[in-house]
């Protein structure tokens, strides 16, 4: 068998194991290992096997019952499989017993996470900020991990602290803590210092859902380089550009995509790269309508703004891949009509509810560019006309 590369090291053969529980349908959990396996291509795995198990609860010990352990253990010696993943968090003890049982790596949805955080951050302040939510996750976890990692040659689950900490304690562990705390705490300083130089602009902030497209429509407006993949995460710095529409400066910002399921210690590390979104003057809420649990998606990146205290702003929400949209809805041969009043229909109902503050656009075929800048245009001199009225070389 050939084996694929990323870079040198080979792609790993994956399985994912959800459970369905009381706060988690059949119908969501599908759809939750739907986009971790999203995430592992995006680390660089293969998800070759799904496993699912309707429990009232996770199991203490080894998070599914034993006959689905079993079940487990059976295909991945079969299937010459690498890793396992579960879609929710394990404890230490939890991964150690699993471990045990299927004899093969095993990791849960926030270590995932974590690694291809831990892959894609460029910057000191992304570093230090990954860095410091690995060692967060790790602590609680330190008896069963360090067993976890000792066996460990690489891969998914293992970029970051790595091999040369397993043998620390937990002092050891928190002291590497505070010491990443602090470096963050002068890093977001020095950040603090430059968004303050940036005088009395408008500031207006890319946010939504990771794979959204925020990264490809930031290139639109601003004509700029910004990298965008159809992968998750694609962006962790905050980019932010200078925009001038018809005499009219302002700011522009891309930001790092939301998640459901987000690790807790992530958000918290990240919070000072999150202050783009906190201090934007306007929002604009990039959806993916083609996706079909976009909805779910917007209600993840609102329930996420409210725990930046950012979701007082005005938002612009702005319906990307509407090409996209119109591919998976319409058959070939549906009459232009029909097709024009099911449009009408989608269109009405979020104006209906977002007090018309939405633009329905395709950042990919460049379709209703133009319309969104003039929104964008018409928001950004309604708050230079209420915050600073004596500049009215801004208004015209």
């Amino acid at each position: 068998m050939i084996e694929k590369k990323i870079g040198t090291r080979k792609e790993e053969r994956a399985v994912l194991v959800g459970l369905v529980h009381k706060t988690q349908t059949e119908e969501q959990v599908k759809e939750y290992l739907e986009e971790l396996a999203f995430l592992a291509e995006t680390a660089g795995a293969t998800a070759v096997k799904r496993f699912m198990q309707k429990l009232p609860h996770p199991d203490s010990k080894t998070f599914v019952g034993k006959g689905k352990l079993e079940e487990i253990r059976e295909y991945v010696s079969s299937k010459n499989i690498d890793i396992v993943i579960f879609d929710d968090e394990l404890s230490g003890s939890q991964i150690s017993n699993i471990e045990k049982a299927i004899d093969a790596k095993t990791i849960d949805r926030s270590d995932l996470i974590l690694d291809i955080f831990a892959r894609r951050a460029k910057t000191a302040q992304a570093k230090t900020q990954v860095e410091l939510a690995q060692y967060q996750y790790m602590l609680p976890r330190l008896k069963g991990m360090w067993k976890h990692l000792e066996r460990l040659g690489g891969g998914i689950g293992t970029r970051g602290p790595g091999e040369t900490e397993i043998e620390t304690d937990r002092r050891i562990v928190k002291d590497k803590i505070s010491l990443l705390r602090r470096r963050l705490s002068e890093i977001d300083k020095q950040a603090f210092i430059q968004r303050k130089d940036r005088g009395e602009f408008i500031r207006v902030a890319l946010v939504g859902y990771t794979n959204v497209g925020k990264s490809t429509l930031m290139n639109l407006l601003s004509k700029s380089d910004v990298f965008a993949e159809n992968k998750l995460f694609a962006t962790l710095e905050t980019t932010t550009r200078k925009l001038v529409y018809e005499n009219t400066p302002f700011l522009l910002s891309d930001t790092v995509g939301f998640i459901r399921k987000l690790p807790h210690h992530l958000v918290e590390s990240f919070k000072s790269t999150l202050d783009e979104v906190r201090e934007a003057d306007i929002l604009l809420h990039v959806v993916d309508t083609s996706h079909p649990q976009y909805e779910d998606q917007i209600g993840v990146v609102n329930k996420t703004l409210q725990e930046l205290n950012a979701f007082d702003k005005p938002v612009i929400t702005i319906f990307n891949k509407m090409d996209l949209y119109e591919k998976n809805t319409f058959d070939p041969w549906l009459e232009e009509e029909v097709r024009a009043e099911i449009l009408n229909e989608l269109k009405e109902r979020w104006e209906n509810e977002l007090q018309g503050n939405c633009v329905f656009i395709s950042a990919a075929e460049r379709r209703n560019i133009d319309e969104l800048r003039k929104v964008i245009l018409d928001k950004v001199r309604d708050l230079y006309r209420i915050r600073y009225p004596y500049k009215t070389d801004y208004f015209y």
